[in-house]
C-alpha cells in the first residue's frame, strides 16, 4: 500500500540493503506479493557496487539499513529511505489496502545480483514460479512444519535466504531474525525460542561449535535442531562434531542463485542407521542427490549442468550472458 502511494507499481523495482530484520522479511511479501520486483542487495558491498546495482536494476526506491546510512549516502534513486519509524509511516502504513494485482507466476519476483569477481555483478531474474517451487521443494526435503521454529542466520539477501522466508511463512512456522552472526548468540536463540531449523555456511557452524565448547549446561537443541549447510563442503570432522558435540542433525545442499537455489540435498538416510558417526559424516560430505524435479548432468568438460523449474528466467538486461548460461533450459553452473 505504501508503494502504491509512491506511484511504484507492478513491474517496478524496489531495492533493499539491510541485515536480517523484520522489515526485510516483510519486504519479500509487501513487494513481491503485489507484483513489484524486489532487489535484495548484499549489505557487505561497497557503496560503488550498490550504486551500480541500483542503476542497472532501474530501482525507483531503495530502503537502507540505518547502520549503512552514511556509507550509502550517494545512493541516487527517486525514493530513498532509511529504515526506521519515519520510513514505516510511508512504506508500512497501518491498515493499508493495496491495489489488486493479477498474479502471474511467470513474472519476475526478485533480481538477485551475483558477486562479480572478474566482471560486473549479474542480476539473476527469479520468477514467482521459480521461488515457490524452490520453497516447496526445500520445505519438503527438510520436512518443514508449523511445529518448527526457524532461525535466520543466513542473510536473507543471499538467494532470498535460500527461499526460507517463503517456505517458513507458508507453513506457519515462527521465525527468529538474527541480525549478526555470533556463535554464542545462536545458541542463546536456539535455547530461548526453541529453534529447530537454521541454514548456515560452514564458518557459521564452526562458530557455533566454538561457542558450544564454553557453553554452561546442556547444549540447546540437542536431539531436536537441524542445520542445513551449503556454500562450501564441510570437512567430515565438522559434520561429526555437529552430531556428537551439539546433538544436531546436519544436512548438506548444493545450489546457486541462478537455480533459486536448491539443486541437491544430502541427509541422513534410514539405511545409515547404526553406522558409526564417522562413517555417516563421510557420506554427508557429498553434495547429495538431485532434489525432486531436478535433473543434473555433466558435460564433456566436466561442468555440472542443471535443469529444473527453479532455473532462472535470465540475467536482467544482459541477453548475451543469459544465452551463454542457458542452453535448452539447462543452466551452466560453472562448477566441476
Amino acid at each position: 500500500a505504501g508503494l502504491d502511494r509512491l506511484g511504484i507499481g507492478p513491474g517496478d523495482r524496489g531495492a533493499i540493503v539491510s541485515q536480517n530484520s523484520a522489515r526485510l522479511l516483510t519486504s519479500f511479501y509487501g513487494g513481491c506479493g503485489w507484483g513489484r520486483i524486489l532487489v535484495p542487495i548484499n549489505f557487505r558491498l561497497a557503496a560503488a557496487e550498490v550504486d551500480y546495482i541500483l542503476d542497472h536494476s532501474g530501482a525507483t526506491v531503495v530502503m537502507i539499513d540505518p547502520e549503512l546510512e552514511g556509507e550509502l549516502a550517494t545512493a541516487g534513486v527517486k525514493h530513498r529511505f532509511v529504515l526506521g519509524p519515519e520510513s514505516d509511516e510511508v512504506l508500512f502504513p497501518t491498515g493499508g489496502d493495496p491495489n489488486p494485482w493479477a498474479a502471474d507466476e511467470g513474472a519476475t519476483a526478485t533480481i538477485n545480483y551475483t558477486s562479480g569477481t572478474t566482471a560486473r555483478p549479474k542480476g539473476v531474474q527469479l520468477t514467482h514460479r521459480n521461488c515457490w517451487v524452490n520453497a516447496a521443494l526445500f520445505g519438503w526435503h527438510v520436512q518443514l512444519s508449523d511445529r518448527d521454529v526457524y532461525l535466520h542466520t543466513l542473510p536473507m539477501f543471499h538467494a532470498n535466504g535460500w527461499g526460507m522466508p517463503w517456505a517458513t511463512t507458508a507453513m506457519g512456522c515462527p521465525q527468529v531474525a538474527l541480525r549478526k552472526v555470533d556463535g554464542a548468540e545462536i545458541l542463546r536463540r536456539v535455547e530461548l525460542h526453541g529453534v529447530t531449523l537454521l541454514c548456515a555456511a560452514p564458518a557459521v557452524v564452526n562458530a557455533v561449535l566454538d561457542a558450544a565448547a564454553d557453553w554452561d549446561g546442556p547444549i540447546p537443541g540437542a536431539g531436536r535442531t537441524r542445520v542445513v549447510v551449503a556454500g562450501a563442503p564441510p570437512p567430515s570432522r565438522t559434520i561429526e562434531r555437529v552430531e556428537v558435540e551439539l546433538g544436531w542433525e546436519l544436512l548438506q545442499i548444493y545450489g546457486l542463485t541462478e537455480t533459486s537455489p536448491l539443486l541437491t540435498i544430502n541427509r541422513h538416510r534410514s539405511e545409515w542407521d547404526g553406522h558409526p558417526s564417522h562413517e555417516r559424516a563421510r557420506k554427508l560430505m557429498r553434495a547429495g542427490t538431485p532434489a525432486v524435479g531436478t535433473r543434473l548432468t555433466v558435460d564433456l568438460t566436466g561442468e555440472v549442468l542443471a535443469r529444473s523449474n527453479t532455473v532462472m528466467k535470465g540475467y536482467w538486461n544482459q541477453p548475451a550472458e543469459t544465452e551463454a548460461a542457458l542452453e535448452d533450459d539447462w543452466v551452466h553452473t560453472g562448477d566441476g
